[in-house]
Parts: structure tokens; C-alpha cells; sequence
């Protein structure tokens, strides 16, 4: 088995330097690949991502779910691992994940530990720990079977958001779920820019709309007026 780590950016260039040199220095002989799936930057991600010797791919259309499919497209590994650009993963990740493969589990996350935490987000991180729905998003990095996700015919294209939380859903009814108990570092940009009431809000908002059936367009419209992010 092998692992094709795939990291979909966008206006990254803080933070895709840092994490490729990571990555690198933690991966070991279980990992492929590190692929850059770029939705189209316009700063500076796309020289420092190239610099760093991994495979790097402009995808002609933005969107997560369409750069991590792509990603998926040309990958190697039998294992996909999808990391955010500002989130860590721990350093054993690579035999974490082997071993979660290797125990019958077919996809899983880990848990939340924030940078610069204060005890709100640390609430917000306890509770991580735990199969929750509102728990699904990418943050936390996800890995998945190359099987599993060819069954499932990967990201859904069409959605502009909550692409992840799908994903799981979906994989939910096929695989087994692993949550693995160490933690994933996690940064608090979208905290910064807003309060943590805020943040909370729009992410149960958007939630309970996906759930009911709204539009695309409205989950994009309603998460851009409730927060600002970027």
C-alpha cells in the first residue's frame, strides 16, 4: 500500500511552503506523492509549491472538490490522504494511516487541536472527538481508500461547499469510519477575521441548509454574509 497526499489550493502562499517541508520530513517510505491540486492562484503558491519538487497541477476550473478529484486523477497511491494547506497533521501520520488501512478501516480524520487556542476552540476541539455531523468538514484532513473512493465516484463536482461533509456521508454507508484519537493542528485564520459565535452560527447554518435540500448558490451566498473568511 502507498499514500498520494493531495493538497487542493488556493491563494495558499503563508502557508503551502511550511506544510510541503513538513510533510516531507514526516512521510517516510509509506508515502507516494505529494500532488498540489492549485484552483488558480494569483499570489505566489504555485512558484513556491514548484520550488519544492512536488507534482503540482493547474486545474482549469476552481472549486475543492474539482481540484481534489483532479488530484485523485493522477495519483499513484492506493490510499488518498487530502490535507488543507493551513492545517498539520501529526507527525506519525503516514503509519497512523497505514495502520488504520491495515485494521479494516476504509476512511477516517483526526481530531482538532487549534493554534493559538484559547478555552472556546478548545471546547470546539473536545468535541471532535466524537462521530458528530457537525464534525465533517475538511479541516481535520481526511484519508480514504483508493477503492472506497472510486465507488463512490469521488468529490461531488457541483458543490462549492460542504464537498467533505458529503463525501463522509456518502462513504458512511460503504466503509468503516475511523477517527483517529490524535490531533490534527488546525489554524484559527477564520477566527481571527470573525468571533467564535459567528463561526459557529454559519457553520450550523450551513449545515442545516445542505440537510434541507438548499441550493449551492444559497449555502454560498448565506456562509458570505454570515462570516468573513479570506
Amino acid at each position: 500500500m502507498a499514500i498520494s497526499i493531495i493538497i487542493p489550493t488556493l491563494n495558499e502562499e503563508k502557508h503551502i511552503g511550511k506544510l510541503i517541508a513538513y510533510l516531507l520530513q514526516h512521510s517516510g517510505p509509506a508515502v507516494s506523492e505529494i500532488i498540489v491540486a492549485d484552483g488558480g492562484s494569483s499570489d505566489n503558491t504555485l512558484a513556491i509549491a514548484k520550488s519544492t519538487g512536488v507534482k503540482v497541477l493547474e486545474v482549469p476550473r476552481p472549486g475543492r472538490a474539482i481540484q481534489m478529484n483532479f488530484g485523485t486523477a493522477v495519483a499513484s497511491g492506493n490510499i488518498f490522504y487530502f490535507i488543507h494547506a493551513d492545517s498539520i497533521p501529526p507527525p506519525s501520520f503516514a503509519a497512523d494511516i497505514m495502520q488504520a488501512v491495515q485494521t479494516g478501516y476504509d476512511f477516517g480524520r483526526y481530531t482538532t487541536r487549534f493554534q493559538n487556542s484559547n478555552w472556546l476552540l478548545k471546547i470546539n476541539a473536545f468535541f471532535t472527538r466524537f462521530d458528530w455531523f457537525i464534525c465533517h468538514g475538511g479541516d481535520q484532513t481526511l484519508f480514504i481508500t483508493k477503492e472506497l473512493f472510486a465507488s463512490l465516484k469521488g468529490y461531488d463536482a457541483s458543490l462549492k461547499i460542504m464537498e467533505e461533509y458529503d463525501l463522509t456521508m456518502r462513504a458512511k454507508q460503504q466503509g468503516r469510519y475511523k477517527i483517529m484519537p490524535k490531533a490534527c493542528l488546525v489554524s484559527t485564520r477564520k477566527y481571527r477575521a470573525n468571533s467564535w459565535w459567528q463561526v459557529q452560527r454559519a457553520n450550523y447554518t450551513i449545515v442545516k441548509m445542505y440537510r434541507q435540500g438548499f441550493p449551492q448558490e444559497a449555502l454560498v451566498k448565506r456562509y458570505s454574509e454570515m462570516i468573513r473568511y479570506r
